[in-house]
């Protein structure tokens, strides 16, 4: 329940979050079996910061307002709910929370309206604001326009100057609804502590990263990852390009992942790739992979949050990256198809920075 005497009470709320969710996502279909034909990339497999700035501003939470000793939630009364973005009030367009306040401020408690998307949908909706009693208004709400950690870059094609980390996309952690890209970025990251994972508790990558070492920009966060523009530089030091592997070469079989589990070192470990998905079954996953290395075991008990994107490797061909860990057993986990990713790169996204 929010206050309006106690101002120390935030209407706004940011967050800092792992960037490998447990949830499963649908993948578009590939472009066709010799749609990458001849096509190679660098695998990378660097731990990167990464920051994104939402296209306008999400509800997280519809919360009561308190004053004179009665409560109202002008938000949820009025059909807000969270996980809509917020991307005008009255005439005021809203990017930031910035923008939301600034609104806020202006208001006198008359009825407003309010442009929000939700989903596929563009509603306007009237919020009646609760007028406190020293005369500014609250519409009762829980509100971020970014989100930031830590995650995997999968590949970069010096070709084209182009970047794809995570295999998935940036969720919001309370809502599960993909986050609108205005903006992002992918920085520098040092990787200082791992929890390591156990069944039933998923690990995770703990790390530093510098917001004004900044390595590439966002153009694109959708189901099949995060996409951007990147210039050369040391992380590609060494590191030679390989064959793009169609899916219809992903077998069962020994496999490698290159990942950054300790400060900025990437390490190849072995993996196995136990099933692969095609057809109606490849909904959210191309294939099931066992973490076989003693090391990585040892280090931080399998696959843990922050390793997804790790490009994995088969028969001298990148053939994906990891994605997902099932909770129950930490050395098992799923991973996308190159092709699927390449597929977004190639227009099939609808959520791409302006």
């Amino acid at each position: 329940m929010e206050s309006c005497i106690n101002r120390k009470k935030k209407l706004i709320k940011r967050c800092v979050s792992g960037l490998l969710l447990l949830t499963f996502l649908s993948f578009g279909a590939t472009g066709g079996l010799a749609a990458y034909e001849g096509k190679t990339l660098i695998p990378m497999g660097n731990a990167v910061g990464i920051n994104i700035q939402s296209e306008g501003v999400m509800v997280a939470g519809v919360p009561e307002v308190l004053s004179d000793g009665q409560t109202a939630s002008p938000a949820r009364g009025a059909g807000l709910s969270a996980g809509d973005i917020i991307t005008q009030i009255g005439s005021a367009h809203v990017s930031s929370t910035e923008d939301l306040k600034a609104a806020i401020s202006k208001l006198d408690g008359s009825p407003v309206p309010i442009k929000i998307s939700r989903g596929s949908n563009i509603l306007n909706i009237k919020v009646t604001p609760h007028k406190c009693d020293d005369g500014h208004c609250e519409l009762g709400l829980w509100m971020r326009d970014g989100i930031a950690g830590i995650g995997t870059l999968t590949f970069y094609d010096p070709e084209t100057k182009t970047f794809g980390a995570l295999g998935h996309a940036v969720n919001d952690i309370e809502t599960g609804v993909i986050i609108p890209l205005r903006a992002g970025s992918v920085m520098r990251s040092v990787v200082t502590d791992v929890i390591q994972g156990k069944a039933g508790m998923p690990g995770q990558l703990r790390g530093t990263f510098n917001i004004d070492s900044i390595l590439g920009t966002l153009t694109e966060n959708s189901s099949s990852g995060i996409f951007g523009k990147m210039e050369g530089n040391d992380l590609m030091r060494g590191k030679a390009a390989l064959p793009v592997a169609q899916a219809s070469e992903i077998k069962t079989g020994p496999a490698t992942i290159l990942s950054n589990v300790s400060g900025t070192d990437v390490t190849e470990y072995k993996v196995e790739i136990t099933r692969v998905y095609t057809g109606s079954e490849a909904v959210g996953r191309s294939m099931m992979l066992s973490v076989t290395d003693p090391a990585l075991i040892a280090q931080t008990g399998g696959i843990v949050q922050g390793m997804s994107g790790s490009p994995i490797i088969q028969n001298g061909k990148l053939i994906g990256a990891v994605t997902h860990v099932l909770v129950n057993d930490p050395t098992r986990g799923y991973g996308i198809s190159i092709e699927n990713m390449l597929d977004t790169i190639g227009g099939n996204s609808k959520n791409k920075a302006a």
